[in-house]
């Protein structure tokens, strides 16, 4: 089976984690930290708005069951890529909206993709989502990975 792996940030990780963890083909996410500045960031690091690191949820999935485009599809549909730093009630960089890719192949996907949404007519405002190269993805706590599974919740979203 070939494995490949994604990672992206849409917000909370609680939420993100969920919509990718269910989806025929991904075989496994894990929620964590990154982008910034700080070695083994902590949540409460992370939580100050000063580390740099975004919540992030990295997947891996089987490109033969599921495709990268479709995950991409999934990361534009359930956030707002227009709102800077911040997704419903959560604010700060840790929730901005980050796609970190790791081959240039997922590069030039994400390009094409940020394209085709700003061409869509969907959004009143300007994409804001940054799209980077992989660094260092660091775990986040235990009590963090499967979130909202374990409590029974399917989704946070916000209106």
């Amino acid at each position: 089976m070939a494995k490949a792996k994604a990672t992206f940030g849409a917000g909370c990780f609680w939420g993100v984690e969920e919509v990718f963890r269910t989806q025929k083909g991904v075989l496994s996410t894990t929620v964590g930290y990154e982008g910034g500045h700080l070695e083994n960031p902590t949540y409460e690091d992370v939580c100050t708005d000063k580390t740099g690191h975004a919540e992030v949820v990295e997947i891996e999935y089987d490109p033969e069951q599921i495709s990268y485009d479709e995950l991409l599809t999934l990361f534009w549909d359930n956030h707002n890529p227009t709102t800077p730093n911040r997704q419903g009630p959560d604010i700060g960089t840790q929730y901005r909206s980050v796609i970190f890719y790791h081959t240039p192949e997922q590069k030039a996907a994400a390009l094409a993709s940020k394209e085709r949404q700003e061409q869509s007519g969907k959004y009143h405002r300007p994409i804001v989502t940054e799209i980077v190269p992989a660094s260092t993805f660091y775990k986040a706590e235990d009590y963090h990975q499967q979130y909202l599974a374990k409590r029974g919740i399917s989704h946070c979203h916000f209106a």
